[in-house]
């Protein structure tokens, strides 16, 4: 599955061999936003005009858009782990946060 981006939004795409099109939609979010085009040129506008409509459609009605990420998240570990990782925050001058956020950055 690829992704697209836009403004702080990004898509799932996908092809459809019956419809002979490809098919997106907005990821992360409670808010249903579909979009679809024969090429990817025609995708990538469908895209653009359906964020662009979203937004515009929630500031006519007075309503937040839904935030793709907020940034936060839980993550639960046994204690030792917990411990460990916190350990090695400490002893290379790093917040938890910090060196979590590190580690996954190198990972995606």
């Amino acid at each position: 599955m690829s992704m697209m981006n836009y403004k702080g939004f990004s898509a799932r795409i996908e092809y459809s061999d019956e419809d002979g099109c490809f098919i997106g939609r907005v990821a992360g979010i409670q808010d249903v936003i579909g979009f679809h085009g024969q090429s990817v040129a025609k995708l990538r506008a469908a895209f653009k005009e359906a964020i662009d409509d979203y937004l515009e459609t929630c500031a006519r009605v007075g309503k937040q858009p839904n935030k793709p990420y907020s940034g936060q998240f839980r993550l639960r570990l046994s204690p030792d782990l917990h411990a460990r990782v916190a350990i090695a925050a400490e002893s290379k001058g790093k917040s938890l946060n910090t060196l979590i956020t590190d580690l996954i950055e190198r990972a995606v």
